[in-house]
């Protein structure tokens, strides 16, 4: 059974664990503390102590660099997903940096402001920590008193998305690509607490998260008619 070594509120492990449920297979998750990665750095042989990681019986698969997608690959060529079309190459490259670098920065702060009520206690201080030395001291009060204008930003940042479902159910092309499960897992991250909603106004992409929560291999085409 492939295991995925994760935090339950990262958006990159959001994509993994989605595209492992639209394949329909069974996986198991194992949440790693954010203050101790031991596992992690033992199982890839003190290569790596980031998340998401997967292990799949004795093969271990982690990013290689901040844009990889490795593992991504390694799932959609496993389950035949076909999620990375050579027909989209070079596009999906672009899209998928503006998700994870634009539309991330905006989703992750506004998530990070709640962090007490989805970090254990025990957790709190290490996330805290982490966040400080990479983005300052005091940047989650600075984020909390910038809390409106961080959701207009990702609500222009989102408008582009709605835009390219104008003429389809997903974001490239008829069937689920790897940027549609990208997208979602960043915007998952950002609802994670429950404290936000998408912008109203972008209805496509109101119906197309719905659309992509619960979505399984073999039934775009189902959905497709019924869109």
């Amino acid at each position: 059974m492939i295991e995925l070594y994760q935090l339950a509120w990262s958006p990159y492990c959001l994509v993994l664990r989605r595209i492992l449920e639209y394949a329909d297979v069974a996986f198991k998750t194992i949440n790693v503390p954010v203050n101790d990665r031991s596992a992690v750095w033992k199982m890839t042989r003190q290569r790596y102590y980031a998340v998401p990681v997967i292990r799949d019986g004795k093969t271990v698969i982690f990013e290689t660099d901040e844009y990889s997608q490795v593992e991504a690959k390694y799932l959609s060529g496993k389950f035949e997903l076909e999620l990375f079309p050579r027909c989209f190459q070079g596009i999906d490259r672009l899209l998928w940096r503006y998700i994870e670098d634009d539309v991330e920065g905006s989703g992750f702060r506004l998530n990070d402001i709640h962090y007490q009520e989805f970090v254990p206690k025990s957790q709190w201080l290490p996330f805290l920590r982490h966040k400080e030395r990479k983005f300052g001291r005091g940047c989650i009060d600075q984020w909390r008193q910038q809390q409106a204008q961080w959701e207009e930003k990702l609500a222009q940042q989102l408008v582009p998305f709605e835009l390219m479902l104008q003429e389809r159910p997903f974001l490239v092309r008829p069937e689920p690509h790897f940027i549609d499960f990208d997208l979602w897992g960043i915007l998952s991250n950002f609802l994670y607490t429950g404290h936000y909603k998408l912008p109203a106004a972008q209805n496509r992409l109101n119906e197309w998260f719905a659309r992509m929560s619960k979505i399984k291999k073999g039934k775009s085409a189902s959905e497709k008619l019924h869109t």
